[in-house]
């Protein structure tokens, strides 16, 4: 899942997308990617995640990376892919991160195309997955295959790990690091389902996110039950009105803020941009990051909710049994998005206080807190040089996602994980992950290819 809108001038885009024809490399990824937006790599369309990952298998093969394997497990597949060290590795090894499987989407609601046939119009490529996260696996295909063929000699051992869920369970990313043995020992990885870059309209920038963070995710359930009884008799205790009561409580409740390094950078940052009443709030928060007041003004913008603070919401709500009852239980869930190193624990203990002894909360998943990663030189370095050949100025800003992707189950295990991709769009007209009409531009696709050849060049190279 993106969770930082992408980049580059709209005004510019069509003559940008359109000035020159793709050179090899550019064309292999456009024919990959072609391919793999048309294979529907949905939750319930069985054996689509293997055929791409078969499909993804045979070019690694063909390009003479043939450590590869597509792994089933529950209902889907993975492909990992191994690249060993040419001689002696001079370091431990990196993994490389993207997901295959996409959400659903419907041809009745899209006014562009089929969303599972790629359309390319006006400077942009259309289709499910364009930007979440197909465009993610195809630059790194692309860019591991190109140089293998330019006589690359890596230095460490490159592993690819492509899931086919991410978006639903994310079993894969958690087997394989917990249980595939394949992904033991890693330094880091780098995720390319992180990261990426904005700019306005104006072409002004916004700079490319580095995610080093992402929240926790865990939903409870708010359950209140009740002896019930004909409803030509109400009751005073009610148990839809009670769990109604508790989830206004839930409406109003404001964890503490927290600024950890990831965010303490990002909003720095984003001081410097921001000039207005916005601004101020930031650069009061960075002075004092108990300061609520000023860390609820930052969560009033539409584009720093959920950066402050963990947040719960409620999402669903179930209750009663027929119309001429009482209802005998009422139930709602709530999703929760805890800051990185808050245990799960204590933000359950604070969520049975709001709700009150009329309400049981429970939760069938703890979660695992997940730590920030640390801001490793090399990476940012890396990342910084891959973004400015192509963007030179745009600042660079460490980011925390309030969703979650595959890094989460890697960081709970101690390895760091860093959002790292180089695709752009335009705020907000391109962020359509996972809605309609879902795009991304021609050249951004390329020159992301061309941003992990030099990532990996970089981080896995003499």
């Amino acid at each position: 899942m993106r969770h930082l809108a992408l980049a580059a001038a709209l005004a510019l885009l069509p003559a940008a997308s359109q000035a020159a024809a793709p050179g090899q490399w550019h064309q292999t990824a456009r024919d990959i990617y072609k391919q793999a937006i048309e294979i529907p790599t949905v939750e319930g369309r069985k054996g689509t995640n293997a055929a791409l990952a078969e499909a993804l298998k045979a070019r690694f093969v063909a390009a003479g990376i043939t450590d590869a394997t597509v792994r089933p497990y529950a209902d889907t597949a993975a492909l990992v892919v191994r690249w060993p060290a040419a001689g002696k590795a001079s370091a431990k090894p990196i993994m490389l991160m993207a997901h295959m499987d996409v959400v659903e989407a419907l041809p009745a609601d899209w006014s562009v195309t089929d969303p599972f046939k790629l359309v390319e119009k006006d400077g942009y490529f259309y289709g499910r997955g364009t930007s979440d996260d197909k465009q993610g696996v195809v630059a790194v295909t692309t860019a591991l295959l190109q140089l293998k063929a330019e006589g690359f000699r890596p230095t460490r051992d490159i592993i690819v790990l492509f899931t086919g869920d991410e978006e639903t369970a994310g079993e894969g990313a958690r087997l394989a690091a917990n249980e595939w043995p394949e992904f033991k020992g890693l330094e880091y990885g780098l995720n390319a389902d992180g990261g990426g870059g904005g700019f306005r309209k104006d072409g002004s920038p916004l700079g490319f996110g580095l995610q080093t963070a992402e929240k926790t995710y865990v939903s409870y359930s708010f359950t209140t039950r009740n002896p019930g009884g004909h409803s030509s008799q109400p009751r005073p205790d009610n148990a839809i009105y009670q769990l109604a009561d508790a989830l206004k409580r839930l409406e109003t409740h404001r964890f503490q803020p927290a600024l950890n390094e990831t965010t303490r950078a990002y909003f720095t940052e984003r001081a410097k941009q921001e000039k207005g009443p916005l601004g101020d709030a930031m650069r009061r928060w960075l002075a004092d990051e108990k300061d609520g007041a000023a860390a609820d003004a930052i969560e009033a913008s539409e584009e720093e909710v959920g950066r402050t603070r963990t947040r719960c919401v409620a999402t669903r709500l179930a209750g009663g049994h027929a119309d001429n009852a009482l209802p005998q239980t009422a139930r709602a869930t709530v999703n929760c998005r805890i800051l990185p190193g808050v245990d799960p624990s204590v933000i359950e203990a604070e969520l049975k206080a709001l709700a009150g002894p009329l309400v049981e909360v429970a939760t069938s998943d703890p979660g695992t807190p997940t730590p920030a990663s640390p801001l490793r030189p090399d990476v940012v370095r890396a990342y910084t040089a891959a973004v400015h050949a192509r963007h030179p100025g745009s600042p660079i800003i460490p980011q925390m996602s309030t969703g979650a992707t595959d890094g989460l189950f890697f960081r709970a295990v101690g390895v760091p994980v860093y959002g790292v991709d180089g695709a752009w769009g335009v705020v907000p007209d391109d962020d359509r992950a996972h809605g309609k009409d879902e795009r991304l531009a021609v050249k951004a696709l390329y020159d992301n290819v061309d941003h992990w050849h030099a990532m990996i060049s970089a981080l896995a190279g003499k």
